[in-house]
Formats: structure tokens, sequence, C-alpha cells
């Protein structure tokens, strides 16, 4: 079994095409076979059907697709290649099935190498056999919602890349007769790229047609001054006044070279690296000058080329989080096998205090060997509020890269194409903290795939196409201890490992929540890890002891807690009433009341927010049908948890919201007597 999206979305199986007509099952199966081998969330799927306005019943209807689907692939004696998994669903494309897009990007890979290993000939078959696995523009006949459009964006974009491969095979071989034509009409279509205007500038030329040649830059400098207010940049300029000066580009004599012998590289002609990149780990070269404006005289005032180092320092103890390292840095790290085809974006999101800005800086670090351009930071404080706008970040970026204050124009778009023109052949790292929506982190994208995003969020971004996301929770008991061993030194733990382990409990493996212990510790080596695990047991107020300097775990779920709507954080409050520690839907609308279908969404957006965990001990993704019929409903599958400090601010909201100053403490019913009430001042 085949399946296809170079082209219309296709499953093929003994020549038979049995991929379903109805459009919203082929959106579905698109989407896996593009994230293929990993899984696909519900929530990603729901979007991706519905755009951000999923119906009521969206969640039976996306079972009812998949059921769908499965019945097809069973019913080729492929079943089990469509996996359910707790969250969402996989396409185990490695079971007896091929894809596509992994032939093409072999080839296309295969290619690369050829040619960069002198092999132009076998490397033109390579690419060829590659660009004809294509039967159209990709997943034509399916209508892409925001993540399949990212996705086909970046399909297209490695087509461009393999045929810019072949093209440069088919030049180092002297066939730059036969090239004008195609490279002619490809320009037409891409009036504003570089690397293709030099292609065919060195074809008419070593055609025979300089006058051509020269032209095609004309025009090429006309587009880019009238739409984007830039010169071309530094390499075609140059190639451009060999042509004037009648200096020809290294190339093959005229004619072309006899049949079997390899004309001269076309490499050694300048063209511009932002469009061809050497696979890593070799970094391409540094542009001589900053690219983000016109040309100036010499010892006019300019952008100089500018190399930022902004990532803040990593963390000594940083602890646990190993297999999130482990893949983003085989996937991007100095050793990574092959370059991404679009601008890899690297989402870490999770409940308050759980270090996802530390990840990402480790993440940082680790990656820079790979990334010469250097690191950009941006703190955009989107879980509180009143942070720099996207505007505002581009033009300290800008500066940042060199550019000087008078060649920064105002607009958000505006800035934002200068941004990418700077940004095009250096590889940088932009790490961006704390983002609010994918709107946001879109404007601030630069657009080479040679550069790397790490973005931090509460929030999932669902609606950033192409990205990867990493949830972090909290750590591990044995990493909470560990954590621990590093702030205090080991030796305390060592002596009462008991108490060390009932505080990485009372802490909820919160890596904020564990550093605030675990400083005041470190302030006060006689005080015992008994001591401070009974100070935040019998504490009225627990949250109060998780705060050191800067550091306030009550002020992280401030933040959060006031980002929900009034419902959500009423609901939010009275779910601390329920005696579990976990609870499924329906046992929150037995005890709360109110119509199923409204506490399950808001349930969900609790969950969005991180204030609530959602987990299914059955193994099965949340809400799943069974494989051989669909379901109705999430029903009693999914069980929310609190981690024990956003228990215990739930705890504490609900207790301010029944206190009434002045009066004493309040009249409650059965079900919240015994709750802990504050004795000062409420949460901020």
């Amino acid at each position: 079994m085949e399946f296809r999206v170079l082209g219309p979305v296709e499953i093929v199986d003994g020549g038979a095409n049995v991929v379903p007509t109805a459009l919203k099952p082929r959106q579905v199966i698109s989407l896996l076979i593009l994230r293929r081998d990993s899984v696909v969330s519900t929530a990603e799927l729901i979007d991706e059907l519905w755009d951000g306005d999923p119906p009521a019943n969206a969640v039976t209807t996306l079972q009812t697709y998949v059921y769908k689907l499965r019945q097809v692939l069973s019913g080729r004696g492929s079943g089990d290649v469509l996996v359910t998994r707790p969250g969402g669903y996989m396409l185990a494309a490695s079971r007896n099935a091929t894809v596509d897009l992994d032939r093409f990007e072999g080839g296309t890979a295969e290619g690369r190498a050829l040619l960069e290993g002198g092999e132009p000939r076998r490397a033109a078959g390579v690419l060829r056999g590659a660009l004809e696995l294509w039967r159209g523009p990709a997943l034509v006949d399916v209508a892409p919602g925001r993540l399949l459009t990212s996705y086909v964006t970046g399909l297209e974009e490695l087509r461009s890349q393999a045929l810019e491969l072949r093209i440069q095979a088919d030049l180092r071989l002297g066939r730059h007769r036969e090239l004008v034509g195609e490279l002619k009409s490809l320009v037409l279509t891409h009036a504003l790229h570089e690397h293709l205007h030099a292609l065919l500038m060195i074809a008419l030329d070593r055609s025979g047609r300089r006058h051509e040649a020269l032209g095609v830059y004309r025009t090429l400098r006309e587009n880019m001054i009238e739409q984007l207010g830039l010169e071309p940049g530094q390499d075609i300029r140059r190639l451009h006044q060999r042509l004037l000066s009648d200096t020809r580009p290294p190339g093959p004599a005229e004619p072309a070279a006899p049949a079997g012998t390899a004309a001269p590289a076309v490499a050694a002609v300048a063209v511009p690296a932002a469009a061809v990149v050497p696979a890593r780990p070799s970094p391409p070269p540094a542009p001589a000058r900053a690219r983000q404006g016109a040309e100036e005289p010499e010892g006019a005032e300019g952008a100089r080329p500018v190399r930022p180092a902004q990532l803040p320092a990593d963390l000594a103890d940083f602890t646990g989080r190993t297999a999130i390292v482990r893949e983003v840095t085989g996937l991007l790290g100095p050793a990574a096998d092959a370059r991404p085809a679009a601008t890899p974006v690297i989402v870490i999101t999770g409940m308050p205090g759980a270090g996802k800005t530390a990840l990402a800086v480790r993440l940082g670090h680790l990656l820079k060997p790979a990334l010469d351009g250097g690191q950009l930071y941006a703190e955009l404080r989107g879980s509180a509020g009143g942070g720099p706008g996207a505007a505002e970040v581009l033009g300290g970026f800008l500066r940042d890269l060199g550019v000087p204050d008078s060649r920064i124009p105002g607009g958000l778009e505006a800035r934002g194409r200068l941004f990418r023109s700077v940004a095009a052949g250096r590889r940088l790292l932009v790490l961006l903290d704390d983002a609010a929506t994918a709107a946001e982190v879109r404007a601030l994208l630069p657009g080479d795939p040679g550069c790397v995003v790490l973005v931090t969020s509460r929030r999932g971004l669902h609606g950033l196409g192409g990205a990867r996301r990493f949830g972090v929770g909290p750590l591990e008991p044995a990493e909470s201890v560990e954590l621990l061993a590093r702030i205090v030194g080991a030796a305390r733990p060592r002596r009462e490992p008991a108490a060390a382990d009932r505080l990485a409990e009372l802490c909820g493996g919160l890596p904020t929540a564990l550093r605030c212990v675990g400083g005041r510790l470190a302030m006060m080596p006689g005080r015992s890890l008994a001591a401070m695990a009974r100070l935040l047991e019998e504490s009225p107020r627990p949250l109060d002891e998780l705060r050191l300097e800067d550091l306030d775990v009550r002020g992280l779920y401030d933040s959060a807690y006031a980002a929900l709507d009034r419902e959500d954080q009423a609901l939010f409050r009275l779910l601390a009433m329920l005696p579990n520690a976990a609870f499924t839907a329906g046992e929150a609308v037995e005890v709360l009341g109110g119509e199923a279908g409204t506490v399950e969404r808001a349930l969900e957006r609790l969950v969005g927010a991180h204030l609530l965990a959602a987990g299914d001990g059955s193994g099965a993704a949340p809400g799943d049908a069974p494989d051989d019929a669909p379901g109705d409903g999430l029903g009693d599958a999914v069980r929310y948890a609190f981690s024990r400090p956003a228990w215990v601010y739930a705890r504490e909201r609900l207790a301010l919201s029944l206190s009434r100053p002045g009066h004493g403490r309040p009249r409650l019913p059965p079900i919240v007597d015994g709750i802990v009430f504050p004795t000062g001042p409420g949460p901020r």
C-alpha cells in the first residue's frame, strides 16, 4: 500500500486508489500522512477540519471520519496502519506501507549528496526521478485548513529546491541551452527569486546571449526595489558586474561539453547562498555585508554585519526533559542528517512553573554549534499581558542584526519582510519566550530554512502550522529529588530520603516550586528537609512558602487565572470541591450541575490553559471510539486532574470567593467543609 500526497491525495493498493471521496476524511488522512509515524492530536485535527469554529459534536464527527478511514484500510488488510494513541491518532506508515513523500525526500537528499560529491550526471538522473513523483500541486484535490496549508507551502518549497538542484546539475553537464526556456518560465512565476534569476543569467551568458542576461538582472532589480525597497543580494550583484566587465563566469566553453564529459561546476560562480544551503553540519558562507538595504558607497553609513548572541545563560542545575532534548537535538543539532525544507519551529508548552523557558534555553545552547548566524531573544510576556508588540520586537531584531534606524520601516508587514530578507542565508536561532498567540509568532518568523525558532507558551498555538510541539509537565519524582539535590547539595536528600520525596510531592514536580523550596533550604543549612515538608503541609497558605525573590508560584497561577473568562474561572474554583484527585467530566457535572457539553468544553479550555491535566488510563486517545464502531462522545474516558500547586491555588480562590469581609467564616455547603480559608489577604 502506498500513500501519496505529491499531487492529489491517494491511497493506492493493488493499482486501485481507495481514498474516500468525501472532503473532510481526505483532510484527516492528508494530515496523518504528512505527520506519519507521529501522533496527531485530536485538537489539531479538529482545528484543521473546522478552523477554530468546531460544532458541538466535533469529537464524535472526527471519530466517525477515523472509523471510515479504518474501514477502508481494513478492507485492504492494512487496518493496523491507522493507530489510536493517547491524545490523538497516528498513521504507522512503517507497517507495510510506503509514502511518496519519503521517496521524494530520499531522492532529493541523494541527489544533493551526489552533486556536492562531483557526480552531476548521476545527480541529475536521481533528482529527475524524484521530481517525476509529483503528479501535480501537493494535495491539489484537498480543501486545506490552516495546518495543511502550511504543510503544502513547505512541500512546494521542497519541490522548488529539488528543481534548482537538478538545474544546477544540468548546468554542470553543459545543458545551458536546453535550460533557458525552463528557467524563463520559472522566473516569471518567481519574480523575486534571486537564485533562479542567477541561474538564468548563467545559462543565457553561456548560450551567447549576454545582453539578455543583463536584462534579466535589470528586471529583477526593478521588481525588488518596487516591491521590497531592497537591492538584490551581493552574490548576484557580483555576477552582474562580471558580465558587465566582460569577465566571463567560469563555465563550459561554447559549444556545450562533449557527451560523457562533465562541465566545470556552476558552484564556481557566486549565486545567492540562501537558495541552496549546504547540508548540516557545514554552515553557509557569511555574507560580506548585511542585505537589508540598497548598496551604499564606501564610507557611507549603512548596515554592518552583526552576529547577535542574546541567548540567556543556561542553568547549571538543569534537570530532566531528556527525551525532548534528545529528539530536538537529533532533528536539528550539529549531527542532524538533513536540512529542513522550511524554517523549523519548536513550540514548548506546559503548565505555569513547569520550566518551559529553562528547557528552551538549554535547547538553544545545544543547537548553537549548528547555527553560526547568531541568536535573537525576545520576551513577549504573553501570559501577563503588556508585552511588546510584534512590530516593536522586529524593530529590535533588525537593529540587533546591524540595520540602522533610518532603514527600518514603520509598519509590521514591512518590518517582517525586511527581517526575512536580512535573515536569508544566515543560520539564526530565534527564541520567542512566553508567546500569547500563533499570529504573534507568525509575524516574527524568519523565512530561511537554515534558521531555527524556539517558542515557549502556555497555549498550544495549534494555529501555527508545521510547528513541532512538546508539552512539559511536572518532573518525575526521581528528577524532582535530583533537582532538589543539585540546589541544596546531595548530602541532605541522602540523609532524609523520605522527606526529600515528600517535598517533591508537595511541590507537584514543578521546577519553579522546587527552586523556591531548594533556595530557602540552601539559605538555612540547619533546617531539615522534614521541617520544610511540615511547613508546607501545615501552612494555612502553602503557596506563601513557594516564593523566593522573583520566583513566585502563586503569581504564575494568577496570570493564568486572569486570562480565563468569568465562567471558566468559576468552574476552576468549583472543581476544587471535588473529593477525588482525578475526576471525569461526568463526575464534575454530577457534583457541580450544568449541561454536560458546556462543562466538557470548559474542562477542555482549562486543559488548554494548563490549569488541568487530562489523561486516559485505558491507553486510548481521549474520546476515541473502538476500532470497529464510531463512538458517541467523550463520555467518562478522559480523567482530569490538578497538579498539587494548582489544586491549592484553586482552593484558595474558592475560599476567597465564598468569604465575605466583616462577616467571619461563611456558611458553606457540606461538600466544601474543611476547606482551609486564607487568614490574610487573598491572592494578588
